[in-house]
């Protein structure tokens, strides 16, 4: 164990938390589990040292239900921080982060028109043809956002080129691009907002390996990101059948079998396109062998499935929290 380390690791989880959020969840521990505050409270830093996970996954983990046997499986924070760091080397970052040049990079497995700032503000007749697109919407996006961070969903209706690069600017927008259409299951399932599939990669040996899947579902949001309040679901790789209910990381919701607004059943859905959507995931992943890890966001339309965005960063929580158990020993392998 690297105690330095560990404890800088320590001070940022402290700068970096929801203090509302926190009273809530030990709130919650107290009367589910029947612990006191302090007990808690300590419990919570020995496991942020022992091992190596922040102050919210101890309870997005519910480290307070666990052995400790059950608390070594789990991959948090810390480890996953140093993990993709060997994986996704920081000097190659720069393709996933940057969302231009991203979409640029893969623009084969990118259906939907786009256009940067620069571009809106060069007057380019892509500006025009996507704010008269078929969705009658369009997707501001700051090229660095993280976790649906920095993206707005637009009516095309309200803005001419003109007004929408005024907006674009002053809402440090720097990318624009045409409102994805999903499939038509998927819109039945959850209408709200694009609900993408999440797909883990690692690359070993030259080889892309597939280290699991997860449907994620808007509950009246625009976003899907599981860190906006909205539950994911596991997918089975073979088949591409959600075998799980949604899932929250805010420990005090209940998982959910049918969607909370439309009364859709999640378990037993079927993903459009699966065998397509793996094999996009697999090619993406074989044109930046720099990055080893990669959480893909693919969208499904009518026609098949749509690259969203790639991520060297991608969540353990999505990963984890679906399937209910620690996954840490599916990367120890790769180390």
């Amino acid at each position: 164990m690297n105690f330095i380390k560990r404890f800088i690791y320590f001070f940022y989880y402290i700068k970096e938390t929801d203090y509302r959020q926190l009273l809530k969840f030990i709130k919650y521990v107290r009367y589910s589990a029947g612990k006191a505050r302090l007990v808690i409270v300590i419990d919570i830093i020995q496991s942020v040292f022992k091992y190596n996970i922040s102050i919210k996954d101890y309870f997005s983990f519910r480290f307070y239900e666990k052995t400790v046997e059950e608390r070594r499986k789990w991959a948090g924070s810390g480890f996953m921080y140093e993990y993709q760091l060997v994986m996704n080397p920081l000097k190659h970052r720069e393709l996933l982060e940057n969302k231009i040049r991203f979409l640029n990079h893969f623009r084969q497995y990118v259906s939907r028109k786009f256009c940067t700032l620069e571009e809106v503000i060069a007057g380019e007749e892509i500006i025009k043809n996507i704010l008269l697109n078929e969705s009658g919407k369009a997707v501001l996006k700051g090229s660095r956002g993280q976790i649906g961070a920095e993206v707005e969903v637009i009516d095309c209706r309200d803005f001419h080129p003109e007004t929408l690069l005024k907006y674009m600017i002053r809402k440090k927008y720097d990318l624009v691009e045409e409102y994805v259409i999903q499939h038509d299951g998927l819109m039945r399932l959850s209408p709200s907002g694009l609900n993408t599939i999440r797909v883990f990669t690692q690359l070993h040996s030259d080889k892309v390996e597939f280290l699991g899947a997860r449907l994620r579902i808007t509950v009246n949001s625009q976003v899907d990101n599981m860190a906006a309040g909205n539950p994911a679901s596991p997918v089975e790789l073979e088949t591409g059948i959600v075998c799980g209910p949604g899932v929250f990381s805010d420990i005090t919701k209940e998982d959910v079998f049918f969607h909370p607004l439309t009364g859709e059943k999640i378990v037993g859905f079927q993903i459009p396109y699966w065998k397509d959507v793996k094999d996009l995931a697999e090619k993406a992943a074989l044109l930046t062998p720099e990055n080893k890890s990669v959480g893909w966001d693919i969208a499904i339309t009518n026609s098949g499935p749509e690259l969203i965005e790639g991520n060297h960063n991608w969540c353990k929580s999505l990963w984890q929290l679906p399937v209910k158990k620690g996954l840490k020993a599916e990367l120890e392998k790769y180390l």
